[in-house]
């Protein structure tokens, strides 16, 4: 298997895994996928985190805020994987109660990752919301 992939299988398999389980109000999944290395950041949709405690905390957020989903999808745009380091740019479609409202919306995000004794862990996410 190539390094792209392997990345891909990675990323379709326990990466959307994990966002699937965080919109279901527990962010475990994620946050065992993130790196435990600095730096790592978030550029968020909602809100923004810098260091490990930072997105420990925005992550236990979103879990507690997240409920209920129905519908998850990522229309992946483009990938690379050079090395240890990989990005994604992909759309999410995403279904979900928020506070306990029903809302769907779509994300423009973009990832960086890193291979870190041999498994893929995410270091950056920016994301934002695509105007209706």
């Amino acid at each position: 298997m190539t390094d792209r992939e392997d990345f891909l299988t990675w990323f379709h398999g326990p990466l959307l895994d994990a966002e699937r389980a965080l919109h279901n109000g527990d962010p475990r999944p994620r946050r065992a996928l993130w790196s435990r290395n600095e730096p790592v950041s978030v550029l968020g949709a909602w809100r923004d985190a810098t260091g490990q405690n930072e997105i420990g905390e925005l992550f236990a957020h979103l879990g507690a805020s997240f409920s209920n989903c129905i519908a998850s999808t990522v229309e992946l745009v483009a990938f690379d994987v050079v090395g240890d380091m990989a990005y994604t740019a992909a759309l999410e479609h995403t279904s979900v109660s928020v506070d306990g409202e029903p809302r769907t919306y779509t994300l423009r995000v973009t990832q960086v990752y890193r291979r870190e004794e041999g498994q893929w862990r995410v270091a950056h996410r920016h994301g934002d919301t695509v105007a209706e």
